[in-house]
């Protein structure tokens, strides 16, 4: 079956096949092209070279003399916000994001040229059959919403854009480490006879000690979204993604599928990747300065050695709508990890908290007699 998807005319200038002219597809688990009319299949051609890392200050002095930016056609969704590139032979007429009609043409913008690609792995009719299954299970869903579960179409392949950094980071630091040490008190309570008692307890003090040092750590792919078509607390839902994995890019795995441009530059990505490096700085520092209690009372960080990489990783999405209102399923392509949002049935809740009041009201008069 193929990949792309209804109202997307694909033209054969990348890729053709040889025995009809269509243009070949990538293929999800497999390492070929494979046509979705003839069923014609070549074998990947194997990337050449390794996958890069980045010098981070370097690049934006390189970047338009080494050519490590390039011009793609994105649209907008003027519903969602939600940016995809298309190429110049393929046309869009919904957002795959959140499903609504494009209107807006496309433009050329300037990207950073991706560096790596996660290629899909889950097939197209697995991840529908995964949605299907998904709406089937939702309890207090609408049941008109069930009848969804029976269409195997809206089912998109999209690639979804990332910045992955390394770094080096030195942090000196001051702040306090607390020893724990044990008194006994004498307390008076009433007894439950109302006479007053003498009982001892021990009490916890903390005797507080300055500290302060330097710790070192060292941080390899941290990932940060750079998209901004979907909600973050589902895409991290979807971790965890296995990087290792990552194949320089290449527009053979491209074939066939969309991608999502990305939103959230390389500068205000490595600020997000920041956030979560000083996390794990933060545990180095409490560790370091050790005891049974730690306060740090200042943090400086030097970032060093920063490289990053821009990479695709795979999604099939289905936006639905239900009641004027867009609703999405998204699986990791590479683990089959399900995330989605759903709508919900008052009507069906309400019948259900009568039921359990129903419920309780006759064993109450059961247990009455």
């Amino acid at each position: 079956m193929s990949e792309t998807q209804p109202g997307t005319q694909t033209g054969a200038t990348l890729f053709p096949c040889t025995s009809c002219g269509a243009r070949l597809e990538f293929s999800p688990g497999a390492a070929t092209l494979k046509c979705p009319y003839c069923g014609q299949e070549n074998r990947l051609e194997k990337p050449a070279g390794q996958v890069q890392e980045l010098d981070f200050y370097e690049f934006f002095a390189r970047a338009s003399e080494q050519g490590e930016s390039e011009e793609k056609q994105t649209v907008t969704c003027s519903s969602c916000s939600a940016a995809s590139t298309v190429d110049r032979d393929v046309s869009m007429n919904s957002c795959p994001f959140c499903g609504s009609r494009l209107t807006a043409q496309a433009r050329a913008s300037r990207l950073i040229k991706p560096g790596a690609v996660l290629p899909f792995k889950i097939t197209r009719t697995r991840a529908a059959g995964e949605f299907r299954t998904w709406l089937s299970g939702l309890w207090f869903a609408p049941g008109e919403l069930k009848n969804y579960a029976s269409t195997s179409g809206g089912i998109k392949g999209m690639y979804i854009p990332c910045w992955t950094y390394d770094s080096r980071v030195t942090t000196q630091y001051e702040g306090q480490r607390g020893e724990d040490y044990y008194e006994t008190e004498q307390y008076e309570e009433e007894d439950s006879k109302g006479n007053k008692v003498s009982r001892s307890r021990r009490v916890t003090h903390t005797r507080w000690l300055h500290a302060n040092g330097v710790v070192e750590n060292r941080f390899d792919d941290v990932l940060v979204m750079a998209g901004r078509s979907l909600p973050a607390e589902i895409i991290s839902s979807l971790e965890p993604w296995d990087l290792k994995n990552l194949v320089p890019y290449s527009d053979q795995f491209m074939s066939g599928f969309q991608a999502e441009a990305y939103q959230l530059d390389l500068g205000e990505g490595f600020e997000k990747a920041k956030g979560i490096m000083d996390g794990v700085v933060r545990r180095s520092i409490e560790r370091d300065i050790g005891g049974d209690r730690q306060q740090i009372s200042a943090a400086r960080s030097q970032y060093d050695n920063i490289t990053f990489k821009h990479v695709l990783l795979p999604v099939w999405i289905s936006a639905y709508r239900y009641r004027d209102r867009t609703f999405r399923f998204i699986v990791n392509a590479r683990t089959g990890q399900v995330q989605g949002e759903r709508p919900w049935s008052v009507f069906k809740i309400a019948l259900a908290v009568v039921a359990v009041l129903v419920f309780l009201l006759v064993i109450a008069v059961v247990v009455k007699r």
